[in-house]
Order: structure tokens, then sequence, then C-alpha cells
């Protein structure tokens, strides 16, 4: 179970002054491309090499620049710190593309690893993890997810970890947030997923217990693959919910216009972290004034937001959603080898939790801090800039922050608040 508290803005996340860096050349390098030397499953016995498992292209592509920039901005501080163990960290960048494109995350698990991969980052989609995940732990690569949040995935392997909270913390949230709000009768438009599936099931099971009634989506589901959804529209709505929550990826894209065009009022929608995303150039102004959504983790400081966009393609980023667990992610596999004394997979994921702080220690800020720490053989408390506990026996964060959006006159999401939830 979770509980929460709101918090303000700038509350949430760790100082970053800790952050600022050097724009220094870094060793990541063009997705898909990689000059790392090959190596055996479980990483080289070399310099310590981290791949990406993110969206690229697909239907969570939009999650893609923020990820990678999280990624990028802590292999550039690893690195300007004197990098892991003795070597510069290198990252090689893959595509995990959608479920719709399977064959694109598998053969990236592949070219990972043949490249001697030690941990990768990734992926953003719980449905595509669970497609790979078995191939990655076999060859003893650690996996840290910054955005996977399938309760399915709670404990999988002792090789698979995650910076994000699962399902139950953010669907505790956007229940409460629903029944805040004063929604009697929800509705809600689902496709078959087991992210989909899942967050709706905690979602159900929040608001039912505190007098919501469920008027469709309890068991309905749609297929991922439609491209229609006017059926779907009309049953929902002949149930005349006061709200309905849509449970998607780029499907919504679709829904929007038909919910509207059949009259439900675009204020009334409520949105999840797979699609609280920029509607503006899809939607005419106005379209969802004052819907809401919600993403895990807490809203990044002015600062770090400014340290990703210095690493981002192009300079700029449309959301910083997954970028601060990313980062996250990436300095305590670092951190992780760094206490082992060596680069390889097992390694890494038997010192994951320590670093993360589930043993107690010194609190810390950002991986040269830390790495003094550790070498100086004091244990640690990572300091998230996410916001994100340590870990727990099950591989997740033990608490976690997720924030709340609501819809301006130009359809995109801003940020209000952020609710606390401790698992």
């Amino acid at each position: 179970m979770a509980r929460w508290n709101t918090i303000a803005r700038f509350g949430a996340v760790s100082a970053v002054a800790a952050l600022a860096l050097a724009a220094c050349s870094s060793t990541t390098e063009e997705p898909g491309a990689s000059s790392a030397p090959g190596g055996s499953g479980g990483g080289s016995s070399e310099g310590l090499i981290i791949g990406t498992l993110l969206p690229l292209t697909g239907s969570l592509a939009f999650l893609g620049p923020p990820e990678v920039a999280g990624v990028d901005l802590a292999i550039k501080e690893i690195n300007e710190a004197g990098g892991v163990n003795g070597a510069p960290v290198t990252v090689i960048h893959t595509d995990s593309s959608d479920t719709a494109n399977a064959q694109i995350a598998s053969q990236s698990v592949s070219k990972l690893i043949a490249d001697g991969a030690s941990a990768i980052i990734g992926a953003a989609s719980s449905s595509v993890t669970l497609n790979v995940i078995d191939d990655i732990t076999a060859a003893g690569i650690v996996q840290v997810s910054p955005a996977n949040t399938a309760a399915v995935l709670s404990g999988y392997s002792e090789f698979y970890f995650r910076t994000a909270p699962p399902d139950t913390v953010q669907g505790a949230a956007l229940a409460n947030l629903i029944v805040e709000d004063g929604v009697k009768n929800l509705g809600i438009l689902v496709f078959e997923d087991d992210y989909g599936t899942g967050l709706r099931d905690v979602i159900v099971e929040g608001v039912k217990s505190q007098g919501v009634n469920v008027t469709y989506g309890e068991t309905e589901t749609f297929d991922p693959s439609a491209s229609n959804f006017t059926a779907e529209v009309a049953a929902v709505t002949a149930t005349n919910p006061d709200a309905i929550a849509v449970i998607a990826f780029d499907q919504t894209k679709q829904i929007l216009p038909e919910l509207l065009a059949a009259g439900f009022p675009g204020d009334k929608l409520y949105f999840v972290d797979g699609n609280t995303s920029d509607f503006s150039s899809d939607l005419p102004a106005g379209a969802i004034e004052g819907s809401k959504g919600t993403i895990p983790g807490a809203n990044p400081t002015e600062d770090f937001a400014a340290l990703l966009e210095s690493v981002a393609d192009g300079g700029t980023l449309d959301s910083y959603a997954y970028g601060p667990e990313s980062y996250d992610a990436t300095i305590l596999v670092a951190l992780a080898a760094v206490r082992g004394g060596a680069n390889d997979g097992k390694t890494i994921a038997e010192n994951m939790a320590a670093v993360s702080g589930a043993n107690g220690g010194t609190e810390c800020s950002g991986f040269a801090e830390c790495a003094e720490l550790l070498k100086n053989g004091e244990e640690i408390v990572y300091k998230s800039v996410s916001g994100v506990g340590p870990f727990n026996s099950d591989n997740d964060p033990s608490s976690a922050y997720v924030g709340v959006y609501v819809y301006d006159g130009n359809n995109v999401p801003q940020w209000q608040k952020a609710v606390f939830g401790e698992i």
C-alpha cells in the first residue's frame, strides 16, 4: 500500500549543485552505433559498458529524448570524475521501439550482449521488458528500467531493478486524485496490455474502495493495434460516466477526437504516464483544458532540467518525463561497480541495493561525491534526483513521487504538484 503527502514543487528533488559539470566530451555514441569491443554476456573485463534500450521509435518515442538525456548526463558526469574502476564508461544507445515492433528490442538486446554490456538501462515499456528480460538476465546483465511500472516485474530477477515505482504507487495516486475531484461514476478506456490492465486494476480497487462506481472498463479492454475506437467510445459514454480515465499509449491521439466528437467534456479526462503528453498539434486549442494526468517522478528542478537539455539532441526537450530516473539508474550502476571493484553484471547486481542506501550510510549526491566515499570504505545512501528511496527486497524503489499534471489551453500538460508514496 502507499501513504501520500502533497509536496511543494522544488522540495521533492535533491539539490543539484553537485551535478554542475564541464561540457566535456563523453563516450556517448549515436543511437545504434558502437565502437565498443566485443565481449561475452555479463560485461567486458575492460571498461564498464552501459547499454540503453529506450524508445527511439514507436508509440512511446516521446519518452526517448528525456530518458536518453538522463543517461548521457550521468555518463558525462561519471567520466568527468575519472570513470569507473580506472577507465571511462562507454554507452551504447539502441532502440526498444514498442510491442508492435517486438523484433527491434530483441535485435537491440542481442547487439548489447554481443558488445559486452554489463548493464542495460531500459526498457520504457513494461511489455517490451517482459519480452526481453529473460535474455538479458540469462546473460548475467543487469537491467535497470527508468519507467517500467507493471507489478508483475517486482522481484522478477536478481538482475532486474527499476527506478520507477510499480503501478501500485501511480494507480493509488490517480485513484485518490479522481476521488478528491468528486467523481462518482468513472469510465475507463484501457488497452489489452500488461501495463494497461495492471494499472487499471489498481485504479479500480482504489476508487471503488472510496465509493466511486466504475461504469465501464473494469473488465472491458481494446486491442492496442486498433486504429478506430468508435465502438469503444460509444460503449463507455453510454454508461454516463462523470469522468473517463484513458490508459493507453499513442492510441490516445485517435481516442480523444472520437470522445470529443461524441460530446464528452474535454475537461473530465484522466491520463497516465503512457499518454500524459503534448496534444497541442493533435486537438483544437482548449479541447482538453483542465483534464489531468499522472507521471511517476518528481518534477526536476530548473537547474537539473537545464543540465538535461545541455546534453539533449537539439539542446531542448519537450518533456522531462523519466529523465531523472534514467540519470539515477545510470549513476547507481556505476556506483555499484565502484563498490564491488569490478565491472561485470554479477558484481553490479550484488551491490545495487547497498549503494542505493538499503544498508544505511552517509548520504551523498552525484557520482563524484558518492564514489569518493565508497573508495574510502564507507557505506552510502545515494540521494536520488528523482526522489526514489533505496531498493527494497523486490528491487523496486521503497518510496517514490508521482507528479500530477493539468492540461492548459494549448493542450499541454503543466506540472501542478507531486505526491509521495511509500510502498
